[in-house]
């Protein structure tokens, strides 16, 4: 399976996104929250949220890992899957 690079965002790129306009949506973008699951998609977003609102490097810090760990999470699950059906074809 082909992946996409990835992108690193720094806290101190998520600082200055903030700031811009339509902040929520950018962010939202830079942590590649359409290569999650629904629901982590979901959880990213509240994060982010939170993110804007608090406007701390801590947060910024803990909304880099958590989205990564979910991307991450993403891409490991099809694979498992795929894995698992091929060897069930198997005679």
């Amino acid at each position: 399976m082909a992946s996409e690079p990835q992108q690193t965002v720094t806290v101190e790129q998520l600082m200055a996104l903030r700031a811009g306009p339509d902040a929520l949506r950018t962010i939202s973008e830079a942590l590649n929250v359409k290569r999650m699951g629904p629901a982590d998609h979901i959880r990213t977003k509240h994060e982010v949220k939170r993110f804007l609102d608090s406007s701390d490097t801590a947060s910024a810090e803990k909304l880099l890992l958590s989205a990564s760990k979910r991307v991450s999470l993403k891409q490991a699950v099809p694979e498992k899957i795929a894995i698992t059906q091929s060897q069930k074809q198997r005679p």
